[in-house]
């Protein structure tokens, strides 16, 4: 006969995997997920900017670094991006 504490030790069992193969997975986009925030964050701030402009802006800062939050933040102003908005889209474009 199954007992309730059966069917909670299988339960936990199942949320705890599924949870382990979960995170596994999550981990994959990440390295993406960071120029897309860049992205929707000008965006939403800066509707009338250059979604292309933007795009290249946020990919130029993905890999990180001075450089590459320098390259980012002088795109972004050059589409007349307000100096707070452009250096957080940067910031969030870094992948870390």
């Amino acid at each position: 006969m199954i007992t309730m504490r059966f069917v909670q030790r299988i339960a936990a069992v199942s949320c705890g995997l599924a949870l382990a193969l979960g995170g596994v997975v999550a981990v994959a986009p990440v390295a993406d997920a960071s120029p897309q925030r860049c992205f929707y964050y000008v965006l939403e701030n800066v509707p009338d900017a250059n979604p292309e402009t933007v795009e290249a802006a946020c990919k130029a800062g993905a890999p990180g670094g001075e450089n590459a939050f320098l390259a980012c933040y002088k795109l972004l102003r050059k589409d007349y991006v307000p100096a707070v908005i452009a250096a957080n889209g940067c910031r969030r474009a870094a992948a870390e």
